[in-house]
């Protein structure tokens, strides 16, 4: 059993019966009244961000989390496939609703991590930063890349993003998966 004092961030725990990750962990003690945790936690199922206070009464269930590496192979009818890096003759589909925005990062082949809870897939957790190919961008105009201003951009998966003006279709770019930003241009198209 963890106390609100173990909840420190990345601890993951059991409330209502769902598994949740800590993100955030401050510890307030206000005069004439009872220390309380305040935090800021991910349910690992729905991704939803909430924060909540707990007191020192209280205690939690530490979360079997299991997570594996496994390899994004396609997706088609909303269902995306995906196989285990030791065995792929293990194979085992997610739907969209489960996978979420992240479906907007998946690339063939790609290496991910899959979090499993009781026996069953609950997510999937992609590297931080990822790089791409820029399939279309608007041309840039001589000079107006001076100011540092951006376009919209779309990359391989489909996706689009916000990138610098002098980012050209063809070049690969890494971006952050968690927050959809440009992160830097890897490479320049020849």
């Amino acid at each position: 059993m963890l106390s609100y004092s173990d909840l420190k961030p990345g601890t993951v725990f059991i409330l209502d019966g769902s598994p949740y990750e800590v993100l955030e962990f401050n510890f307030l003690r206000m005069q004439q009244r009872k220390p309380v945790a305040q935090t800021k936690i991910k349910n690992l199922i729905s991704g939803k961000v909430i924060s909540r206070n707990f007191q020192p009464n209280e205690t939690f269930q530490e979360a079997e989390i299991i997570y594996k590496n496994v390899k994004f192979l396609y997706n088609h009818r909303d269902k995306f496939v995906f196989t285990e890096i030791s065995d792929p003759s293990k194979r085992f589909e997610l739907e969209e609703e489960q996978i979420g925005e992240t479906k907007k990062f998946l690339k063939q082949n790609s290496e991910i991590e899959m979090i499993e809870f009781e026996g069953k897939i609950i997510n999937i957790s992609l590297p931080i930063k990822m790089e791409f190919k820029v399939i279309e961008a608007p041309p840039s105009i001589k000079g107006n890349t001076a100011q540092g201003g951006t376009k919209v951009v779309k990359i391989e998966t489909g996706a689009t993003i916000n990138a610098p003006l002098f980012i050209e279709e063809g070049d690969i770019i890494r971006i952050n998966t968690q927050t959809g930003d440009y992160f830097e241009r890897v490479e320049k198209s020849k």
